[in-house]
């Protein structure tokens, strides 16, 4: 079983928007912290937002607040990102990340999340 599998990605136009989905597996819902991350050509991953499974607290990074949003189904283990508004900026591979601690959440910080799915690409067209 796959620890972390995303989907929902594609190419869109400035402007519109799209829902990622990430499905994990019963070992890394780990009633901790999940959260997206993204990376663009020739920059480092980094941290998209997060959220606490138990609370359902988020955290979002500058670049997205305000046009995303960060859900769970605790049913289903599954976590969502929706970004409205898209820009070209916002083209890059997005993974979705699992960790055991709260505090990751806080972070965002990619060395402290353990399970990552292989990604799904979005790219956003002027």
């Amino acid at each position: 079983q796959e620890p972390l599998v995303e989907s929902g990605g594609g190419s869109v136009q400035a402007g519109g928007s799209l829902i990622l989905s990430c499905a994990a597996s019963d070992y890394t819902w780990t009633g901790g912290c999940m959260a997206w991350f993204r990376q663009a050509p020739g920059n480092e991953r980094q941290g998209v937002a997060s959220i606490l499974l138990k609370s359902g607290t988020t955290l979002y990074a500058d670049s997205v607040k305000g046009r995303a949003t960060i859900s769970r189904d605790t049913d289903n283990h599954s976590v969502y990102l929706q970004i409205n508004s898209l820009k070209p900026e916002d083209t890059a591979l997005y993974y979705c990340a699992a960790a055991r601690s709260d505090f990751s959440c806080i972070l965002l910080s990619r060395n402290d999340f353990a399970y990552w799915g292989q990604g799904t690409q979005v790219t956003v067209s002027s």
